[in-house]
């Protein structure tokens, strides 16, 4: 299981595989500020990302821009490829006003 908190930078429309198999491909970015050893660092990158299936139609309308908590796994790309992309398997929203409620 991989877990992330991202923005959703860039998302192309829905589209289907030969199966009929519902596809939205992303990329989301993400920055943060950890410590490590004692020493804030600044951890900024951008990770291709797809919601298959019954999760696109959700992840579809999902505000550009917006914050969320991503779960999912990482896989090749291609059978034989050396580059990941983040499956997403579920997201939340993170609220930017915790006094809204939800």
């Amino acid at each position: 299981m991989f877990q992330l908190v991202a923005d959703i930078a860039e998302r192309e429309v829905i589209r289907y595989t030969p199966a009929g198999i519902p596809i939205v491909s992303a990329n989301l970015q993400h920055r943060s500020e950890p410590i490590e050893a004692g020493i804030k660092r600044l951890i900024e990158f951008e990770i291709a990302a797809l919601a298959v299936g019954e999760i696109s139609g959700r992840f579809s309308q999902a505000q550009l821009g917006g914050t969320f908590w991503f779960t999912g796994f990482m896989a090749r790309k291609s059978r034989n490829g050396r580059s990941l992309v983040f499956h997403i398997t579920d997201f939340a929203a993170i609220e930017a006003d915790a006094s809204s409620g939800t």
